[in-house]
């Protein structure tokens, strides 16, 4: 590979880590309003099916972007992104704590209170959903190169749906209990938020498959890739 499209490679790359951090610390922050997909007027558990938290909103798009990364640039480049986004929570959530620390001026149009109820959980949460979301990503990405591996590089479809449902349920269980032990979120809802969660996510999986293959497809072209071969940015 030329320098040229070296240098053009590590740009997509910067440009995809970019969007997967502006995802991910997004939905940590935008967590606490639910809303109801009306999809199917179905009850599971005593809840609505897809009543979900808007936080969940970005959540799929971090998953194409990591099986994106680990087809085209491979497994230490996507474990490196999860890494860096897990840093930007963490700023993100410093930065929370002193802005909720201050106080607000007499004239100011959010006033403290009004803050709190909107982020004053967020630490809490970005903290649970870091160490869940750390986690359920370096299994989607470990799951994602054994079916690589497996499979020769073939049937696209397979590691990008099976690593995405499994790492998903992990993610969006862990999520779901510790912001009930936290108090965040009634007991009650618990069954019913996890079953919504996840079932919304196998369908947005399943759903972003073909930009999945619309992404590789563009990249072995640009980039003459053969299949199962990986950009070395090195």
């Amino acid at each position: 590979m030329s320098l040229k499209d070296k240098l053009a490679a590590q740009r997509i790359y910067f440009l995809l880590g970019g969007l997967f951090i502006t995802s991910l610390v997004v939905s940590n922050l935008i967590f606490q309003k639910f809303f109801y997909w009306y999809l199917f007027d179905i009850e599971i558990f005593g809840s609505k099916l897809f009543e979900i938290s808007v936080g969940i909103l970005p959540y799929p798009i971090t998953f194409l972007i990591t099986d994106l990364i680990s087809e085209i640039y491979g497994k230490k480049r996507a474990n490196d992104v999860v890494v860096v986004g897990i840093f930007a929570s963490i700023f993100s959530l410093l930065i929370i704590f002193v802005a909720d620390a201050v106080p607000a001026t007499s004239w100011s149009y959010v006033d403290d209170k009004t803050f709190k109820t909107v982020f004053g959980n967020s630490m809490i949460a970005v903290f649970a959903s870091m160490l869940t979301y750390l986690f359920a990503q370096f299994i989607d990405i470990q799951i994602y190169h054994f079916w690589k591996r497996l499979t020769k590089g073939k049937h696209l479809w397979l590691r990008n749906n099976f690593s995405t449902w499994f790492s998903q349920f992990v993610d969006t269980f862990t999520i779901v209990f510790l912001l009930c032990s936290f108090g965040i979120i009634d007991w009650a809802n618990f069954k019913g938020l996890l079953v919504s969660g996840f079932l919304f996510k196998v369908i947005v999986a399943a759903c972003d498959t073909p930009f999945l293959y619309l992404g590789v497809f563009l990249f072995r072209k640009r980039f003459n890739l053969k299949i199962n071969e990986e950009i070395d940015l090195l």
